[in-house]
């Protein structure tokens, strides 16, 4: 099987700053892989990089076999639509109902009518169970259904890859897990790549089918694997020690 995202060779330099150094994965379709570490390990700035929000100092990336770092005009819009995203806020447009937020995208990208316009956002929210939540503004809910929102906008355009950057901050533990359930749930249903940045625990001994792990001090990855294989992984202490919860 091809990968659906092959990352080469990858650094980020901000400002003289090393964050990431010579970063090498790839991405399976249907997957869900989930890109960890310690804080300020890099983990949102690599997720930018996958999509596009910011170009690597050095290195490639490939989407579907395309080469996205130095793609332009109409064909660096192709890759980008490949991509559904939901940012850690949820992403949503607070003076937009539900209904709006999610048509957006389809009447900025599509020539759809407005009655299939109609279909697409009542499925969606049906696939995140907000089935009836059409017109309620992002305010009027709690914060795991502004996340089940912004799933639903991200979902819009059928995306083949759907990127989550810490989707559990905010929430309560029951809620979190509630979300990551819809996680596996969609990914199994839809068949969803999916790419998840977290530093939860929990959350991703649930839902990963492989895991990179990022170091803050040595700025590249320093381990991969299922989440078996790495709570299981005592080459390397802090890898052992993240994954089985263990103060130093």
């Amino acid at each position: 099987m091809e990968p659906i995202v092959r990352v080469n060779n990858l650094s980020v330099v901000y400002d003289k700053t090393e964050i990431l150094r010579n970063i090498n994965f790839e991405i399976y379709p249907g997957e869900i892989f989930v890109i960890v570490g310690g804080s300020g390990c890099g983990k949102s700035t690599l997720l930018r990089q996958i999509i596009g929000l910011e170009i690597p100092t050095t290195g490639e990336i490939y989407i579907d076999g395309e080469e996205f770092t130095t793609a332009i005009g109409a064909k660096r819009e192709e890759i980008l639509r490949k991509f559904g995203v939901l940012f850690q806020s949820s992403g949503l447009i607070t003076s937009m109902t539900l209904f709006e937020n999610i048509a957006l995208p389809l009447k900025a990208f599509t020539k759809i009518s407005e009655e299939r316009i109609e279909q697409i956002v009542r499925l969606k929210l049906k696939l995140v169970q907000l089935e009836g939540y059409e017109n309620y503004y992002p305010s009027q809910l709690s914060g795991g259904m502004r996340k089940r929102a912004g799933i639903a906008r991200a979902l819009a355009l059928d995306p083949p890859i759907l990127c989550f950057d810490e989707p559990s901050s905010g929430l309560d533990p029951l809620t979190a897990a509630s979300l990551d359930q819809l996680i596996v749930n969609l990914n199994n249903s839809l068949g969803i790549t999916m790419i998840v940045v977290t530093h939860d625990l929990e959350s991703i001994l649930r839902i990963s089918h492989r895991i990179i792990m990022l170091d803050k001090s040595t700025r590249t990855i320093i381990a991969r694997g299922t989440p078996n294989e790495l709570k299981n992984y005592r080459a390397n202490k802090i890898v052992y020690n993240f994954f089985n919860r263990i103060a130093e």
